[in-house]
Protein backbone atom coordinates (compact mmCIF):
# COMPACT_ATOMS: atom_id res chain seq x y z
CA UNK A 1 0.00 0.00 0.00
CA UNK A 2 2.71 2.15 0.47
CA UNK A 3 4.84 1.95 -2.50
CA UNK A 4 2.75 3.86 -4.89
CA UNK A 5 2.63 7.22 -2.62
CA UNK A 6 6.40 6.68 -2.78
CA UNK A 7 7.23 6.43 -6.44
CA UNK A 8 4.88 9.09 -7.23
CA UNK A 9 6.95 11.42 -4.97
CA UNK A 10 10.39 9.83 -6.61
CA UNK A 11 8.95 11.48 -10.31
CA UNK A 12 7.76 14.56 -8.97
CA UNK A 13 10.43 15.97 -6.97
CA UNK A 14 12.82 15.77 -10.51
CA UNK A 15 10.25 16.87 -12.49
CA UNK A 16 9.37 19.48 -10.77
CA UNK A 17 13.30 20.32 -10.07
CA UNK A 18 13.61 19.98 -14.02
CA UNK A 19 10.99 22.60 -14.40
CA UNK A 20 12.01 25.25 -12.31
CA UNK A 21 15.24 25.26 -13.47
CA UNK A 22 14.02 25.68 -16.76
CA UNK A 23 11.72 28.24 -15.90
CA UNK A 24 14.42 30.17 -13.67
CA UNK A 25 16.60 30.07 -16.99
CA UNK A 26 14.12 31.25 -19.91
CA UNK A 27 11.95 33.94 -17.26
CA UNK A 28 14.55 36.27 -17.57
CA UNK A 29 14.15 36.31 -21.21
CA UNK A 30 10.67 36.01 -21.44
CA UNK A 31 10.58 39.03 -18.65
CA UNK A 32 12.71 41.46 -21.24
CA UNK A 33 15.89 40.72 -19.22
CA UNK A 34 19.06 39.98 -21.31
CA UNK A 35 21.65 37.73 -20.69
CA UNK A 36 24.49 40.66 -21.24
CA UNK A 37 27.71 37.86 -21.86
CA UNK A 38 25.58 36.64 -25.06
CA UNK A 39 24.29 39.36 -26.22
CA UNK A 40 27.99 41.06 -27.19
CA UNK A 41 28.46 44.57 -28.79
CA UNK A 42 32.17 44.49 -29.60
CA UNK A 43 34.95 42.11 -30.91
CA UNK A 44 36.07 40.87 -27.73
CA UNK A 45 32.69 39.91 -26.53
CA UNK A 46 31.94 38.59 -29.77
CA UNK A 47 34.97 35.90 -29.57
CA UNK A 48 34.09 35.44 -25.88
CA UNK A 49 30.50 34.53 -26.36
CA UNK A 50 31.51 32.49 -29.74
CA UNK A 51 34.55 30.57 -26.90
CA UNK A 52 31.68 29.87 -24.11
CA UNK A 53 29.23 28.41 -27.21
CA UNK A 54 31.38 26.26 -28.63
CA UNK A 55 32.76 24.49 -25.19
CA UNK A 56 29.74 24.34 -24.10
CA UNK A 57 28.57 22.34 -27.09
CA UNK A 58 31.53 20.15 -27.08
CA UNK A 59 30.82 19.34 -23.39
CA UNK A 60 27.42 18.91 -23.89
CA UNK A 61 28.21 16.29 -26.54
CA UNK A 62 29.44 13.98 -23.67
CA UNK A 63 27.20 15.11 -20.62
CA UNK A 64 23.83 15.14 -22.00
CA UNK A 65 23.93 11.28 -23.05
CA UNK A 66 25.70 10.49 -19.74
CA UNK A 67 22.50 11.94 -17.80
CA UNK A 68 20.16 10.45 -20.36
CA UNK A 69 21.52 7.31 -20.12
CA UNK A 70 21.65 7.59 -16.32
CA UNK A 71 18.13 8.22 -16.04
CA UNK A 72 17.40 5.50 -18.56
CA UNK A 73 19.82 2.82 -16.61
CA UNK A 74 17.87 3.47 -13.27
CA UNK A 75 14.64 3.60 -14.90
CA UNK A 76 15.04 -0.15 -16.76
CA UNK A 77 16.89 -1.60 -13.98
CA UNK A 78 15.17 -0.29 -10.87
CA UNK A 79 14.02 -3.07 -8.79
CA UNK A 80 10.31 -4.08 -9.38
CA UNK A 81 8.97 -7.88 -9.53
CA UNK A 82 7.43 -7.50 -13.19
CA UNK A 83 10.81 -5.84 -14.75
CA UNK A 84 12.14 -7.95 -17.63
CA UNK A 85 15.41 -6.23 -18.55
CA UNK A 86 18.26 -8.85 -18.91
CA UNK A 87 20.08 -9.76 -15.47
CA UNK A 88 23.78 -10.15 -16.38
CA UNK A 89 25.23 -10.14 -12.93
CA UNK A 90 28.83 -11.80 -14.24
CA UNK A 91 28.96 -9.30 -17.00
CA UNK A 92 32.59 -7.14 -17.03
CA UNK A 93 33.86 -6.04 -19.83
CA UNK A 94 32.88 -5.08 -23.37
CA UNK A 95 35.49 -3.68 -26.05
CA UNK A 96 32.74 -1.49 -27.42
CA UNK A 97 31.76 0.22 -25.07
CA UNK A 98 35.37 0.93 -23.58
CA UNK A 99 36.46 2.27 -27.13
CA UNK A 100 33.43 4.45 -26.91
CA UNK A 101 33.37 6.01 -23.43
CA UNK A 102 37.64 6.60 -23.95
CA UNK A 103 37.76 7.50 -27.22
CA UNK A 104 34.53 10.27 -27.75
CA UNK A 105 35.94 12.68 -24.31
CA UNK A 106 39.48 12.17 -25.92
CA UNK A 107 38.82 13.60 -29.78
CA UNK A 108 36.61 16.44 -27.23
CA UNK A 109 39.36 17.37 -24.52
CA UNK A 110 41.69 17.83 -27.36
CA UNK A 111 39.53 19.99 -29.39
CA UNK A 112 38.88 21.85 -26.39
CA UNK A 113 42.72 22.79 -26.24
CA UNK A 114 42.87 23.46 -29.56
CA UNK A 115 40.34 26.02 -29.27
CA UNK A 116 41.42 27.35 -26.25
CA UNK A 117 44.63 27.79 -26.82
CA UNK A 118 43.58 29.67 -29.82
CA UNK A 119 40.88 32.10 -27.95
CA UNK A 120 43.40 33.01 -25.29
CA UNK A 121 46.00 33.99 -27.51
CA UNK A 122 43.49 35.98 -29.25
CA UNK A 123 41.99 37.53 -26.68
CA UNK A 124 45.33 38.49 -25.04
CA UNK A 125 43.87 41.84 -23.11
CA UNK A 126 47.01 43.66 -23.56
CA UNK A 127 46.70 42.93 -27.42
CA UNK A 128 45.85 45.94 -29.70
CA UNK A 129 42.64 45.31 -31.85
CA UNK A 130 43.08 45.14 -35.35
CA UNK A 131 41.70 48.61 -36.70
CA UNK A 132 42.66 51.71 -39.52
CA UNK A 133 41.14 53.76 -36.13
CA UNK A 134 44.04 54.98 -33.67
CA UNK A 135 42.63 53.67 -29.96
CA UNK A 136 41.31 56.21 -27.26
CA UNK A 137 43.73 56.13 -24.30
CA UNK A 138 41.21 55.86 -21.13
CA UNK A 139 42.80 55.79 -18.01
CA UNK A 140 41.28 53.73 -14.97
CA UNK A 141 41.22 53.85 -11.27
CA UNK A 142 39.10 52.13 -8.81
CA UNK A 143 38.28 53.74 -5.82
CA UNK A 144 36.53 52.85 -2.43
CA UNK A 145 33.49 53.09 -3.86
CA UNK A 146 33.14 54.54 -7.15
CA UNK A 147 35.07 54.49 -10.36
CA UNK A 148 37.27 57.58 -11.82
CA UNK A 149 37.99 58.10 -15.75
CA UNK A 150 41.11 60.01 -16.88
CA UNK A 151 41.02 60.84 -20.74
CA UNK A 152 44.79 61.88 -21.09
CA UNK A 153 44.41 63.00 -24.89
CA UNK A 154 41.35 65.28 -24.07
CA UNK A 155 42.32 66.34 -20.57
CA UNK A 156 39.36 65.41 -18.63
CA UNK A 157 37.94 63.06 -16.70
CA UNK A 158 34.54 61.76 -14.97
CA UNK A 159 33.32 59.50 -12.14
CA UNK A 160 31.09 56.42 -12.80
CA UNK A 161 30.35 57.39 -16.17
CA UNK A 162 32.12 56.58 -19.33
CA UNK A 163 31.82 57.87 -22.94
CA UNK A 164 33.39 56.51 -25.66
CA UNK A 165 33.54 56.68 -29.62
CA UNK A 166 31.98 53.83 -31.17
CA UNK A 167 33.42 51.26 -33.91
CA UNK A 168 37.05 52.88 -32.40
CA UNK A 169 39.22 50.90 -30.35
CA UNK A 170 39.29 51.68 -26.60
CA UNK A 171 42.66 51.23 -24.73
CA UNK A 172 42.26 50.92 -21.10
CA UNK A 173 45.08 51.77 -18.18
CA UNK A 174 43.50 50.26 -15.11
CA UNK A 175 44.45 50.71 -11.53
CA UNK A 176 43.47 50.89 -8.01
CA UNK A 177 43.83 53.50 -5.04
CA UNK A 178 41.50 51.37 -2.98
CA UNK A 179 41.65 46.87 -2.58
CA UNK A 180 41.89 44.90 -5.96
CA UNK A 181 38.76 45.25 -7.70
CA UNK A 182 37.49 44.30 -10.98
CA UNK A 183 36.88 46.18 -14.23
CA UNK A 184 34.08 44.67 -16.13
CA UNK A 185 31.30 45.91 -19.17
CA UNK A 186 30.10 42.84 -20.06
CA UNK A 187 28.55 43.26 -23.59
CA UNK A 188 32.02 44.51 -24.85
CA UNK A 189 34.24 42.34 -22.72
CA UNK A 190 35.28 39.90 -20.22
CA UNK A 191 36.56 41.94 -16.93
CA UNK A 192 40.43 42.62 -15.39
CA UNK A 193 41.24 43.21 -12.15
CA UNK A 194 42.62 46.40 -11.05
CA UNK A 195 45.19 46.24 -8.43
CA UNK A 196 46.99 49.11 -6.44
CA UNK A 197 51.00 49.65 -7.35
CA UNK A 198 49.98 47.56 -10.95
CA UNK A 199 49.19 49.49 -14.12
CA UNK A 200 47.12 46.65 -16.20
CA UNK A 201 45.94 47.52 -20.00
CA UNK A 202 42.97 46.47 -22.00
CA UNK A 203 41.65 46.73 -25.41
CA UNK A 204 37.78 46.96 -25.97
CA UNK A 205 35.35 48.27 -28.85
CA UNK A 206 31.96 49.22 -29.25
CA UNK A 207 30.74 48.14 -32.42
CA UNK A 208 27.65 50.07 -32.05
CA UNK A 209 26.49 53.09 -30.31
CA UNK A 210 24.41 52.51 -27.59
CA UNK A 211 24.54 52.43 -23.64
CA UNK A 212 25.73 49.44 -21.96
CA UNK A 213 26.67 49.00 -18.15
CA UNK A 214 29.81 48.36 -16.43
CA UNK A 215 30.28 47.21 -13.30
CA UNK A 216 32.96 46.27 -10.32
CA UNK A 217 32.90 42.65 -10.36
CA UNK A 218 35.06 42.06 -6.95
CA UNK A 219 33.37 42.19 -3.75
CA UNK A 220 35.02 45.18 -2.20
CA UNK A 221 33.10 46.08 1.41
CA UNK A 222 29.70 48.01 2.09
CA UNK A 223 29.14 49.72 -0.68
CA UNK A 224 30.48 47.46 -3.31
CA UNK A 225 27.10 47.21 -5.28
CA UNK A 226 27.21 50.15 -5.73
CA UNK A 227 30.03 50.31 -8.52
CA UNK A 228 28.33 50.48 -11.21
CA UNK A 229 28.31 53.04 -14.49
CA UNK A 230 26.98 53.64 -17.41
CA UNK A 231 28.71 53.40 -20.94
CA UNK A 232 27.74 55.45 -23.59
CA UNK A 233 29.06 54.77 -27.23
CA UNK A 234 28.76 57.95 -29.69
CA UNK A 235 29.57 58.65 -32.91
CA UNK A 236 32.97 60.27 -33.28
CA UNK A 237 31.06 63.84 -33.77
CA UNK A 238 28.85 63.65 -30.66
CA UNK A 239 31.87 62.28 -28.66
CA UNK A 240 34.17 65.50 -29.40
CA UNK A 241 30.97 67.50 -28.56
CA UNK A 242 30.64 65.28 -25.13
CA UNK A 243 34.31 66.74 -24.47
CA UNK A 244 33.76 69.93 -25.54
CA UNK A 245 31.01 70.66 -23.17
CA UNK A 246 32.67 68.97 -20.08
CA UNK A 247 35.68 70.85 -20.78
CA UNK A 248 33.77 74.71 -20.97
CA UNK A 249 30.82 73.22 -18.48
CA UNK A 250 32.73 71.43 -15.68
CA UNK A 251 35.54 72.63 -12.73
CA UNK A 252 38.82 70.87 -12.58
CA UNK A 253 39.88 68.21 -10.73
CA UNK A 254 42.51 69.51 -8.31
CA UNK A 255 45.20 67.35 -5.95
CA UNK A 256 42.95 68.29 -3.17
CA UNK A 257 39.21 67.33 -4.87
CA UNK A 258 40.97 63.92 -5.71
CA UNK A 259 42.27 63.03 -2.28
CA UNK A 260 38.50 63.60 -1.14
CA UNK A 261 37.28 61.32 -3.61
CA UNK A 262 39.53 58.32 -2.92
CA UNK A 263 38.19 58.90 0.29
CA UNK A 264 35.94 55.90 1.26
CA UNK A 265 32.52 56.44 0.25
CA UNK A 266 30.07 56.54 -2.33
CA UNK A 267 29.77 59.08 -5.09
CA UNK A 268 27.16 60.75 -7.74
CA UNK A 269 27.81 61.05 -11.92
CA UNK A 270 30.97 63.87 -11.98
CA UNK A 271 32.65 65.33 -14.86
CA UNK A 272 35.92 67.42 -14.48
CA UNK A 273 37.36 69.48 -16.97
CA UNK A 274 41.04 68.77 -16.20
CA UNK A 275 43.55 66.73 -14.27
CA UNK A 276 46.56 66.99 -12.19
CA UNK A 277 49.21 65.52 -14.95
CA UNK A 278 50.96 62.44 -13.58
CA UNK A 279 48.17 61.78 -11.69
CA UNK A 280 47.51 58.21 -12.97
CA UNK A 281 51.33 57.31 -12.67
CA UNK A 282 51.01 58.61 -8.98
CA UNK A 283 48.30 56.39 -7.82
CA UNK A 284 49.97 53.45 -9.73
CA UNK A 285 52.82 54.07 -7.07
CA UNK A 286 50.91 55.77 -4.58
CA UNK A 287 51.94 52.75 -2.35
CA UNK A 288 55.76 52.14 -3.01
CA UNK A 289 58.02 53.95 -0.75
CA UNK A 290 61.41 53.82 -0.45
CA UNK A 291 62.98 50.54 0.34
CA UNK A 292 59.72 48.90 0.66
CA UNK A 293 57.33 47.74 -2.05
CA UNK A 294 53.40 48.59 -3.10
CA UNK A 295 52.55 45.47 -1.32
CA UNK A 296 54.84 45.39 1.80
CA UNK A 297 52.15 46.05 4.07
CA UNK A 298 51.09 41.81 2.94
CA UNK A 299 54.31 40.55 4.41
CA UNK A 300 57.03 41.09 1.34
CA UNK A 301 60.56 41.44 2.65
CA UNK A 302 62.50 44.82 1.80
CA UNK A 303 64.68 42.90 -0.80
CA UNK A 304 61.37 41.97 -2.23
CA UNK A 305 59.56 45.10 -1.59
CA UNK A 306 62.89 46.98 -4.06
CA UNK A 307 62.10 44.71 -6.82
CA UNK A 308 58.46 45.25 -6.68
CA UNK A 309 58.85 49.26 -6.98
CA UNK A 310 61.39 48.14 -9.80
CA UNK A 311 58.54 45.87 -11.17
CA UNK A 312 56.11 48.65 -11.19
CA UNK A 313 57.55 51.42 -13.11
CA UNK A 314 57.93 48.77 -15.39
CA UNK A 315 54.45 48.16 -15.52
CA UNK A 316 53.63 51.90 -16.15
CA UNK A 317 56.36 52.39 -18.65
CA UNK A 318 54.93 49.37 -20.56
CA UNK A 319 51.29 50.49 -20.10
CA UNK A 320 52.10 53.91 -21.81
CA UNK A 321 54.04 52.46 -24.66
Amino acid sequence: MNKKPRSLIRIIIPVVLTLVTIALIVWPMLAGGQYVVLDPKGPIGSSQRDLIVISTILCAVVIVPVLILSAVIVWRYRDKPDNKAAYEPNWAHSTKAEAIWWTVPIIIIGLLAIVTIRYTYDLEPSKPLASEKAPVTIQVSSLDWKWLFMYPEQGIATVNTLNIPADRPVKFELTADSPMNSFWIPQLGGQIYTMSGMAMTLYLQADHEGQYWGSGANFTGEHFAQMRFDVNATSEEDFDKWVNDVKQQSQPLTQETYNTLAEPGTSNVAYYSSFPEGLFQDIVTKYVIDGQGAHSKHGGSADEASGAKESTTQDVDKSAN
